[in-house]
């Protein structure tokens, strides 16, 4: 690591949408005008869950932020706090001096709105002044809009959870994903020539509105495959299932079980509904799959 320490950016990241990205990528500008290391410092639970005992869905899960910020962002360090009492009662004085110590904080790079320290009385402002007072850098980030609204987190919840993926990644800047290990199905899929891997929901994340989308899987291997992926929880055959991720990959032919993946969603295509037999669901993963296949298609060759 460079003497000079490391410019931190700090906060949730849930989602690391495009106001995240400014915040990323002027730690990462920062640290190479002060020859010095981009990181990230965030919490592996979402502080309102303990300060306000209030459960906050959850774009990303902790694996997936670190991922979306090592992909997009190409930053190498990512730090997780554990957000507990003893850190939620810590002045904001004493957060500074003990994050400073313990990853060599060289500068912080912060949003306007970042609060911190006991019943929230660390500002970005009051930070800032600590900082130059001390020694250190200290970068506040203004809000980011688009469509003239303030990028936020809770927005784009809504939005997923709404269907609204295309707007959605909008706000993102990347396509939103659901990442992790393809779970054995009941293999009905092989059935109807239409073969799907499986993945849950990881626990308090949003699951966006039921139905079928246009989606890309990515593998392992880093190679893409247009997918037409329902989420629910297959009505023709458990209606009262646990809500997951059915994709069926086109033209694909593999054994995925056990293997990580990722999923990228790009529109929703139709509500998730119940048919009357197995014949008539191939008949609808058939036209979704041409459905998938033309959107992408389309999309692809417009940029």
């Amino acid at each position: 690591m460079s003497e000079n320490g490391r410019v931190m950016a700090v906060g949730f990241f849930d989602g690391v949408h495009i106001g995240h990205g400014e915040l990323l990528k002027r730690a990462k500008q920062k640290a190479w005008e002060s020859d010095a290391k981009p990181a990230v410092l965030s919490f592996d639970t979402h502080p309102d869950d303990l300060v306000f005992k209030q459960s906050v869905k959850l774009i990303s899960d902790r694996e997936s932020r670190e991922e979306l910020i090592h992909r997009c962002f190409d930053i190498p360090e990512v730090f997780f706090l554990h957000f507990d009492r003893d850190l939620m009662n810590m002045s904001w004085e004493q957060f500074i001096s003990f994050s400073v110590e313990k990853y060599n904080i060289c500068c912080y790079v912060v949003g306007y709105d970042f609060t911190f320290g006991k019943n929230g009385e660390g500002t970005a402002r009051k930070l800032q002044e600590y900082c130059r007072n001390h020694g250190l850098g200290c970068e506040i980030i203004d809000a980011v809009k688009l469509e003239g609204q303030i990028v936020s987190s809770t927005m784009i919840r809504t939005m997923i959870e709404n269907g609204e993926m295309e707007r959605a990644n909008r706000f993102l800047g990347h396509p939103y994903c659901v990442s992790g290990t393809v779970q054995p199905g009941f293999r009905r899929g092989r059935k109807m020539q239409a073969p799907t891997v499986n993945l849950a929901f990881s626990q308090g994340v949003v699951v966006p509105k039921y139905g079928v989308y246009a989606a890309k899987a990515v593998l392992p291997d880093g190679s893409e495959w247009m997918s037409a992926t329902n989420v629910g929880v297959r009505p023709t055959f458990q209606p009262d299932g646990e809500a997951g991720v059915e994709s069926f990959l086109l033209h694909f032919n593999g054994d995925l079980y056990g293997k990580r993946i990722r999923i990228d969603f790009y529109s929703f295509l139709r509500p998730e509904v119940q048919f009357r037999d197995m014949q008539q669901l191939s008949l609808q993963i058939q036209k979704d799959a041409a459905e998938t296949e033309a959107f992408l298609l389309n999309t692809d060759n417009r940029r």
